[in-house]
This record gives C-alpha cells, sequence and structure tokens, in this order.
C-alpha cells in the first residue's frame, strides 16, 4: 500500500511540473528578442552558423565511453559479493556492447576527421 501511494505521489508531482512548465512561459517572441546580442550593434551575419555533424559524433562517443566508465568502475567492489558470475558477465556484455559499437562506428568510418 505505501508503494502505490509513493508511485501516486510521484506521478501526481511530475505530471503537475509537466503541466506547470508548459503553461508558465509566455510565447511572445519579437524580433528584437530573437536577435543575438552583440554590444548593442546589428549582426554582422547570423549568428546561427551550422555545425559540423563530425563535432556531434565525437561528443557522442565521448559520453558514451564516459558512461562506460561511470559504469565500470564500482566493479572491483561489486567483484567482492557471492555471485561473481552476473556481475563478470554483465560487465562482460556491456564492455562486448560498447566494443561493438566502435568497432561498427569504425567501420562506416566515423572516427575518421577528413572528408
Amino acid at each position: 500500500m505505501n508503494m502505490f501511494i509513493v508511485m501516486m505521489i510521484n506521478i501526481i508531482l511530475s505530471m503537475s511540473l509537466i503541466i506547470i512548465a508548459f503553461w508558465l512561459p509566455q510565447l511572445n517572441l519579437y524580433t528584437e528578442k530573437a536577435n543575438p546580442y552583440e554590444c548593442g550593434f546589428d549582426p554582422m551575419s547570423s549568428a546561427r552558423l551550422p555545425f559540423s555533424m563530425k563535432f556531434f559524433l565525437v561528443a557522442i562517443t565521448f559520453l558514451l565511453f564516459d558512461l562506460e566508465i561511470a559504469l565500470l568502475l564500482p566493479l572491483p567492489w561489486a567483484i567482492q559479493i557471492p555471485n561473481i558470475k552476473i556481475t563478470m558477465l554483465t560487465a562482460f556484455i556491456l564492455v562486448t556492447v560498447l566494443a561493438l559499437g566502435l568497432a561498427y562506428e569504425w567501420m562506416q568510418k566515423g572516427l575518421e576527421w577528413t572528408e
């Protein structure tokens, strides 16, 4: 019963925050507000320049391997639990999936910087 109450409170709280976040901002954009600010002067060129997709791919790759480190960091302490096979199997599956993803990205030439 307590778990049901906690779940209902979480659902009600999250839904109320979503509704508040949806209705709270005022959507009255005008040209002065939408323009980038450059010390009071008119912009020299467009501030919304396209960026290379390579930067995005490098950032996503960094985040994936950073997440891998965060997940594998407590592994030495997890080895001390009685059922070590499940821990090692989980770590092996995680490293295997990430290695396969890296191999796929390498084969698709996603790691080459020149075009």
